[in-house]
């Protein structure tokens, strides 16, 4: 699924347009950047957490080369799963 397919999904099943739809969605990811950027966790309980985590610099090898390099410190998102979102995946 896309980000299109999700705006037609939204919108599908809340009885709104499209562009509403996508307003409302453009407004969630924002609000998770926003919280990510500060450091903060985006808590969705039974779906999961959003947080951010922070990457040293390392050392790695150019795989065609052999030459090593220095990969840079970034912030990375991570997500993972709740409960009832697991279960859900899981049911047979």
């Amino acid at each position: 699924m896309n980000k299109t397919e999700l705006v037609d999904h939204i919108a599908g099943r809340t009885e709104t347009t499209k562009a509403e739809a996508a307003a409302a969605l453009e407004a969630v990811l924002d609000g998770i950047t926003t919280a990510l950027k500060k450091g903060d966790e985006v808590r969705l309980v039974g779906f999961g957490t959003f947080s951010a985590k922070h990457r040293a610099e390392a050392k790695g090898r150019n795989p065609t080369t052999g030459a090593e390099i220095t990969i840079p410190a970034s912030n990375n998102a991570r997500f993972k799963t709740g409960a009832a979102l697991k279960a859900e995946l899981n049911k047979k």
